[in-house]
């Protein structure tokens, strides 16, 4: 799951952080106020079956790809979370899809952005509110993993859901821990 929002100068908003830092009700009344005020944000998804193919830098990637592409305006700069900029090749095939002609936008990578930049902040919180969300509705299509709960994170009683029920097509099997007889991570996400 990733998020790009461009946010006016005057947006107004207080309370922006890093979402691990909010609680879901600091994020869940955040939300729909960035989506108000900001100039543009969209959403990018990579599901299981495909970070199984490719690996979750690589789908990381794609996600961001998505999230920049349905930007209804384009960004004089693309603030990424990290190390690491997108691939240019993949951002431009991502990006001519909705914007055939005009040239990507440059790229900054900033490591903990989304502590010091208010638009990855913006950002982090509509992914993590989305991801939560979508969480809750495959709670209710493959009942007894608690992913309401658990978010797809590796906690103890996700571990104990998988074996007893087996993996659902909704987590990733080359994440350690799904598959019977491979040890489960200390920490991580499964979806």
């Amino acid at each position: 799951m990733a998020a790009a929002v461009i946010l006016p100068p005057d947006h107004g908003l207080t309370g922006l952080d890093d979402s691990k830092n909010l609680s879901a009700k600091a994020r869940e009344r955040l939300s729909p106020r960035i989506r108000s005020k900001a100039v543009a944000w969209g959403l990018g998804v990579v599901w299981a079956h495909r970070i199984d193919k490719i690996n979750i830098l690589q789908a990381t990637f794609e996600a961001m790809c998505q999230a920049a592409r349905v930007l209804r305006h384009t960004p004089a700069l693309l603030l990424i979370d990290g190390s690491m900029t997108l691939p240019d090749a993949m951002l431009a095939r991502y990006w001519q899809k909705s914007h055939p002609g005009r040239p990507c936008p440059a790229q900054r990578a900033i490591i903990a952005g989304d502590k010091t930049e208010e638009a990855i902040s913006a950002a982090s919180i509509l992914a993590k509110t989305f991801r939560d969300k979508l969480m809750r509705r495959l709670s209710r299509l493959w009942p007894g993993y608690g992913f309401e709960k658990h978010k797809g994170y590796g906690t103890k009683a996700h571990y104990e859901a998988l074996r007893r029920l087996g993996p659902c097509p909704q987590h990733r099997l080359t994440f350690h821990g799904v598959l019977e007889g491979s040890a489960p991570p200390v920490q991580g996400s499964l979806l």
